[in-house]
């Protein structure tokens, strides 16, 4: 949503194709009671300029700034939308939404946020540290015994992807960390013993860190100055 609904601010797509690519991946959206589109919209005529992404994770709120609520919310989810509006910032937190036996969708709840933060990652900066991040996590799991673990180039390349108007380099390192994160998730399910969870988890814990703030700069690098972008 964020990266899509960038690129239509910024006129590179139109609002359906964003609609159309938000629910591909999660199914019909609401937000409150009111369809994605009609949402956004709305959102259009209260003077929205961007979109922001928030990735947080217990004791790393990264990308939020408030108030208590609202990353709350973000917190548990995982994840968070702001949209910036002329004179406000809305927070939306997604979530299941299961209706019946068979609808699955998405509904957001909205939440006055606060301003946006101003000290993420740029997308070079963040590049880097995803680089170095991975490279001192193969190392530390190359002394863990157990189960090889999944190298990032045998996964699949889809994940990750951004929107028309995006640097090129924005978009390659969106999809380096898109295949992280399954390397960490599926990490996560290999058996081990009790120590050696310890050990793969210290190992992977700034992994996940560098993951979440490439994929936030990623989805912000199209709001950088020109010279700016990689």
């Amino acid at each position: 949503m964020v990266a899509w609904g960038n690129a239509w601010l910024a006129g590179h797509v139109g609002l359906d194709e964003v609609a159309d690519r938000v629910e591909s991946a999660g199914g019909p959206t609401v937000v409150g009671d009111v369809p994605l589109r009609r949402h956004l919209a709305d959102l259009r005529g209260d003077g929205l300029s961007e979109f922001r992404l928030a990735l947080p994770a217990p004791g790393d709120p990264l990308g939020l700034s408030g108030p208590p609520e609202f990353n709350a919310a973000a917190v548990e989810a995982r994840q968070a939308v702001i949209a910036v509006l002329s004179e406000r910032r809305l927070g939306l937190v997604p979530f299941v939404d299961r209706r019946g036996s068979s609808y699955v969708g998405v509904r957001m709840s909205a939440h006055e946020a606060g301003p946006v933060r101003h000290d993420l990652p740029s997308v070079a900066e963040a590049d880097r540290e995803l680089t170095d991040a991975m490279r001192d996590a193969t190392e530390a799991l190359a002394g863990v015994d157990g189960p090889a673990p999944v190298r990032p180039d045998r996964l699949g390349a889809r994940g990750g992807e951004l929107a028309p108007g995006y640097p090129a380099r924005a978009h390659r390192v969106a999809a380096l960390a898109a295949r992280l994160a399954t390397v960490v998730q599926l990490a996560g399910e290999r058996g081990l013993t009790s120590g050696q969870v310890t050990a793969r988890d210290a190992a992977l814990r700034d992994l996940d860190r560098a993951i979440r703030r490439a994929l936030v700069a990623c989805c912000h690098a199209i709001l950088e100055p020109s010279p700016d972008r990689p």
